[in-house]
């Protein structure tokens, strides 16, 4: 093994270091009269490369380092974190949360996940799977990307660049409940972005590959051709006039609309009464044959997590069955203002699958007959407490189920809560580079602004 993949794969710490870590902040945490401490530490290692027309543009080797630490006296909360990990800086830590502490106002909420909430069978996920590679051949890795992309097409006229990543992290997590563990991960990428142009103009467009194994990842070239052939396709977009029509969500569009039900669902927006689907429990806010299943467990998968970031043990569940809201997202805290035990969704949700797709991409465009295709959105026009959305896109547009020509500075604009009841069809081509796992979505009517 060469010194750089050492550099590269080899440096994370010995998990038992980072758990004596924490047990010295914990330690140090009761020594100065805190009633109940957590602790996180972690420590990561990682190589980015991005080459731009066959020249290498940035080379990085990255190594953080973190420590976090949160106390309370009582119910009175303080926190602070450092990246030094020596006895004085620990200790200087956990003193500057104890003194936050000490001047923070009680809160009945506040305090560590319920004992009996913790994890206590740690499910071995396959999280792990280090990449030994070399700076030189991430290079030309990267120059194989961006190359497959250039040569598609005369009018690939230039390049943002083809990138190569490959990051290893160690994660432990210890609070005075008793719970006390941390595992692995990695997460490897390749991406390329590229400019076609011809007499009429010029577009921009990319494609990437994400996965904790190497071996999981798309070809290059593949991302390559991916970049080229998106990036042409958006030559010669038009504008529309303004009109109410179906809108079909491409599937790595389709997951952020399913983000932002969670993000309605989310304990922190509940609790505040700032959600349009505050007190919808139980109650119908998808199609009847739409399900949201959480899968936490599933092995190599981006969002699994075997606790979240308090410990508590997560656990397959369905947050929508049939259409019928039947979970909330919730920390501890948010559980406690709400009177709900928490949902081990501390730090976020894992791997929600959405369903069953059951239609292929062709046979959408067919149901849909005549709407937009949606390809990309820009701006965050989401407003949370009424449900009103209004994005910039751009896209397709579809007659007879067939795409016509691309669209572009048009708006798309509508309310979630009708949206999410006006899905008529879920495609089977599920993205599956994310923590929401969802093919393409067909919403019944959506008002497009254009000219």
């Amino acid at each position: 093994m060469s010194e750089t993949v050492q550099s590269i794969s080899s440096r994370l710490p010995d998990q038992s270091q980072l758990e004596s870590l924490v047990a010295a902040i914990l330690d140090e945490a009761g020594s100065q009269g805190a009633t109940a401490c957590e602790a996180a530490v972690s420590f990561g290692s990682a190589l980015s490369v991005t080459v731009r027309l066959g020249e290498v543009e940035t080379l990085e080797y990255h190594r953080n380092r973190g420590l976090g630490v949160t106390v309370y006296f009582e119910q009175r909360k303080g926190s602070a974190s450092t990246s030094d990990w020596r006895p004085e800086a620990i200790r200087e830590t956990v003193c500057a949360a104890c003194a936050i502490a000490r001047h923070t106002a009680a809160d009945p909420y506040a305090g560590l996940a319920d004992p009996d909430r913790l994890a206590r069978q740690i499910p071995d996920l396959d999280l792990y799977h280090p990449w030994d590679l070399r700076a030189e051949q991430a290079i030309e890795i990267a120059r194989a990307c961006e190359a497959a992309a250039l040569q598609h097409d005369p009018r690939i006229r230039n390049s943002e660049g083809g990138s190569v990543s490959t990051h290893s992290a160690q994660v432990f997590y210890g609070n005075s409940n008793g719970f006390s563990n941390g595992y692995p991960t990695s997460r490897h990428s390749f991406s390329c972005s590229v400019i076609a142009q011809d007499d009429e103009g010029m577009q921009r467009d990319y494609w990437y590959s994400i996965a904790r194994d190497p071996a999981d990842l798309e070809a290059a070239e593949v991302i390559g051709h991916e970049a080229a052939v998106r990036a042409l396709r958006r030559l010669h977009s038009r504008r529309l006039s303004t009109r109410q029509v179906p809108v079909l969500f491409a599937p790595e569009l389709a997951r952020g609309v399913i983000g932002h039900f969670i993000g309605a669902i989310r304990g922190g927006s509940l609790y505040r009464k700032a959600s349009f689907l505050v007190d919808h429990l139980g109650k119908q806010v998808f199609p009847d044959y739409l399900s949201i299943r959480e899968e936490p467990h599933l092995p190599k998968a981006l969002g699994s997590a075997p606790f979240d970031s308090e410990g508590v043990a997560t656990a397959p569940r369905d947050l929508v069955r049939n259409g019928v809201l039947q979970g909330y997202v919730l920390d501890s805290y948010s559980a406690r203002r709400l009177g709900m035990q928490t949902t081990g969704n501390a730090g976020g949700v894992h791997n929600l699958i959405v369903g069953p797709g059951t239609l292929g991409f062709d046979a959408l465009l067919k149901q849909m007959d005549t709407g937009l295709l949606v390809t990309h959105l820009m701006g965050h026009g989401i407003n949370l407490v009424t449900g009103d959305y209004s994005r910039g896109a751009s896209g397709f547009w579809v007659e007879g189920g067939e795409i016509q020509y691309p669209v572009e500075e048009i708006t798309i604009a509508g309310n979630l809560a009708q949206m999410f009841l006006g899905i008529t069809a879920i495609g089977n081509d599920v993205d599956p580079r994310g923590n929401i796992r969802c093919g393409s979505l067909l919403v019944d009517k959506m008002t497009v602004a254009g000219q």
